[in-house]
């Protein structure tokens, strides 16, 4: 094998990207990306591997380094001029990437070597290339006549600045409202470590008392904990409005329209390309065969998990009744008893778990767990340049001392940060001139910051997220696929992409692992056997009301591209409503506007495809199914995943790396059981 490259040696440098040289250096790299790819369509030929797609790779790499800080930086540390500078480029990213799409002399090229000798001499790695290259090429409007290219461009365009203009409105609808407190009775209920932060946010922002956000640390705690009914409405009420007209901000940050627009040019867009509509486009590129079988998948879990969401619900009323004398509950009530409910079922709350899971240790034990599995050491790494004081850098060395690849972790939320948890690549695996080129990955998460002299202490939940996008991060790092199109997350089926991550979570659970972390951040003590025991028998609780939910925002978002109509227009909310009064088994208020701040479809790339997450939960859950049965850190076991699942990355079918794991196809079995759900 080649000599891997330093990883450290071409890092993005964020202290040094000036907004207002963004907009001028993406136009000298994408100007140069053009320059050389004329070039090498204008050559005489014959094409083949090294002189056609081993110097594209090359030029689109330099492409993606040049985009990869900047799209970054416009998530995790956003301002005005940034922004501005990001929107600007924009529609120049977009309309490079549809030209190289539609590029003909350039498809020729690629075709040559598709249907000439060399193919057939080339590894099953490079075959993938091209052919996912001839896919894509049909995809990106190829074939379309001159004013359908046209079009087909100016509708990508516009699709990347919408997008944007969603996500943007939606963080600023939400970063608008805060609310001051200084009545300490007013947060009667909350954790003493929410009460904490929010009396940091105060003094942060120079104010008296406490401040309530609509930042996850702050929202999920006052939902499940406040005593104060008027005060879970307000926020409630605050945070289910955003991005809309009724919302934090009103019109200005309205999504309604930006959220119809975004439909239409998707149906367009699919039309272009001779299918009925977005969800058939979408499905072109995932495991799943058609939109029949998506919806079949879909209706038939909900089938199964209903029952037992009704159930679940009406444990909630019923408790709630004889407990509190509640003659009913509404949407913000449901979280707020249902803990009670729990804590008396299991004599637990996520705040009794919390002093166990200090960030160190967790990411100590994070990186231990992952050790045993595959093999790894993970090392911090000093005197990289970051884009925030919190943000840590660290290296994967592989058994044999090779460098495997590098992430940037940022865990708490802040102001000007995107709100959730994602997993973004910063360099690609690839196999340059002079070596490999190590994977380098963003991890980013919007945890509860440390309050005071203690560490931040993680609830369970964080703690699973945490593993779910290292999980994301493995895929993408651990690769040993050297083409960058098909290395890591590159390439792979999307409805199957979520499958390491998901499968990581399994580790969050298990004794065995749990012992090697999960230590009071102040005496030090492992979590008592029977805290552990409460936990474990808690995991089912209201699991079948989380898979409905899940199982709504599926059907939603793939009925309301599969079923759109420019006669009738979008039809969001008839299409949400359908879908509520159909599966749904708590029916939210009027006021409510959840499709404003979908940003996973409307921002983000799951249009027609949020079901993934179900989807790959089957194949996650029967995967992690084999450690049950050999042993949760049994070697030979983690050795088949690494070799099978996550160093293949998108070199062949998901289906067909799943079957050289598991030794058949994916059941559904080991999900049910997980949620516990009568097969």
């Amino acid at each position: 094998m080649n000599e891997i490259l330093h990883i450290f040696d071409d890092l993005p440098t964020f202290s040094k990207l000036s907004p207002d040289e963004v907009e001028s250096s993406m136009d000298r790299v994408l100007e140069e990306a053009r320059a050389k790819l004329d070039a090498l369509v204008q050559s005489p030929g014959p094409y083949g591997w090294s002189n056609l797609v081993a110097p594209i790779e090359e030029l689109l790499d330099q492409v993606n380094r040049a985009w990869s800080p900047i799209r970054h930086l416009n998530s995790v540390r956003n301002s005005e001029a940034l922004r501005a500078a990001y929107n600007a480029c924009l529609p120049k990213q977009s309309a490079f990437w549809t030209e190289l799409g539609q590029n003909e002399a350039l498809f020729r090229a690629y075709e040559s070597i598709a249907e000439g000798k060399e193919y057939k001499r080339l590894d099953a790695a490079q075959r993938r290339v091209i052919d996912n290259a001839m896919r894509d090429f049909r995809l990106g409007g190829v074939d379309l006549p001159a004013d359908r290219k046209a079009r087909f461009k100016e509708i990508s365009q516009e699709l990347s600045q919408l997008s944007s203009r969603f996500s943007e409105n939606l963080l600023d609808s939400g970063q608008t409202w805060e609310k001051q407190l200084t009545d300490e009775s007013c947060l009667r209920g909350l954790p003493e470590s929410t009460k904490a932060l929010a009396a940091q946010l105060a003094e942060q922002r120079g104010k008296e008392g406490w401040v309530l956000t609509l930042d996850f640390p702050i929202y999920m705690p006052v939902m499940t904990y406040a005593d104060d009914a008027c005060l879970r409405k307000e926020l409630y009420q605050a945070y289910m409005t955003r991005a809309s007209a009724d919302g934090p901000g009103g019109a200005q940050y309205d999504n309604t329209e930006v959220m119809d627009r975004i439909l239409a040019l998707r149906h367009e867009m699919a039309r272009l390309l001779s299918f009925d509509n977005y969800a058939q486009y979408s499905v072109a590129t995932k495991m799943a065969e058609n939109t029949d079988q998506v919806m079949e998948f879909l209706t038939d879990l909900a089938s199964r998990a209903k029952p037992q969401a009704e159930g679940e619900r009406d444990q909630v009323f019923a408790f709630a009744n004889r407990e509190f004398g509640m003659e009913s509950l509404d949407a913000w009530d449901l979280g707020y008893y249902a803990e009670k409910l729990k804590q008396q079922r299991y004599h637990l709350s996520a705040e009794d778990l919390r002093p166990y899971f200090p960030v160190p240790a967790v990411m100590q034990g994070l990186f231990e767990i992952v050790g045993r599995l595959y093999g790894i050491r993970i090392q911090a790494v000093d005197g990289v340049d970051t884009w925030h004081p919190d943000v840590a850098f660290y290296r994967i060395v592989g058994a044999d001392g090779e460098d495997r690849g590098g992430f940037y972790v940022d865990l708490y939320a802040r102001a000007q940060k995107r709100g959730g948890a994602w997993m973004d690549t910063c360099l690609d695996r690839r196999r340059t001139s002079t070596g490999l080129q190590a994977p380098v990955a963003y991890l980013t998460c919007n945890f509860t910051p440390p309050v005071g002299d203690k560490p931040a202490l993680l609830t369970h939940q964080e703690v699973i997220t945490l593993f779910h996008e290292f999980g994301h991060g493995l895929h993408h790092m651990l690769t040993r696929v050297n083409y960058a199109g098909i290395a890591g997350i590159h390439g792979v089926e999307w409805d199957a992409v979520e499958l390491p991550s998901q499968f990581m979570e399994n580790w969050c659970w298990e004794k065995e692992a749990l012992d090697l972390f999960a230590r009071h951040y102040e005496s030090g003590e492992r979590m008592p056997d029977e805290l552990y025991e409460r936990m474990r028998s808690a995991r089912d609780f209201q699991a079948g009301i989380q898979m409905i939910r899940q199982l709504v925002f599926s059907l939603f978002d793939f009925r309301i591209h599969l079923e759109y109509d420019p006669a009738s227009g979008a039809r969001i909310y008839d299409i949400l409503r359908e879908v509520e009064d159909e599966i749904a088994v708590i029916q939210p208020p009027e006021f409510t506007r959840f499709p404003q701040g979908f940003s996973h479809i409307f921002g983000g790339g799951y249009a027609a495809g949020y079901y993934s997450y179900k989807w790959a939960e089957v194949l996650s859950a029967d995967a992690f199914s084999k450690f049950e049965e050999t042993g949760i850190f049994n070697p030979d076991t983690g050795r088949d995943f690494l070799t099978n699942i996550l160093e293949v990355g998108g070199s062949r079918d998901a289906m067909d790396s799943f079957v050289a794991f598991r030794g058949r196809k994916p059941r559904i079995d080991a999900l049910l059981r997980h949620s516990g759900i009568a097969a």
